[in-house]
């Protein structure tokens, strides 16, 4: 349910970059996240990302994070400050014609 979803983390580390099924993969998904206004967010390294948002599994185990939809199920999105900072962060991007901006998760 697109109405549900406020943020697309798009997540691939320079290997990745020449893989292009990945990158037909992230096309249409920003294709369609910029037909629904869902903000969208590179992130530069899948593997902190992994480690940030399943912290209880092991680093054995496979997590396939290329693409992660934040969903908020509540009409009250705007009382996260958090998730609200977030969508000023991705709103001055537009502005400054940066469509899909990229954060770079530094490794621990």
């Amino acid at each position: 349910d697109p109405d549900n979803v406020v943020l697309c983390l798009l997540a691939a580390d320079e290997e990745e970059a020449g893989d292009a099924a990945l990158q037909i993969h992230f096309t249409l998904i920003q294709a369609f996240c910029c037909e629904n206004d869902i903000n969208i967010l590179r992130v530069s390294n899948p593997a902190r990302l992994a480690q940030l948002l399943l912290p209880a599994t092991g680093p054995d185990s496979p997590a396939d994070l290329h693409c992660v939809l934040v969903t908020n199920p509540h009409a009250s999105q705007w009382k996260d400050p958090a998730l609200s900072q977030l969508m000023c962060f991705c709103r001055e991007s537009r502005y400054m014609d940066q469509w899909v901006p990229v954060i770079n998760l530094p490794e621990r």
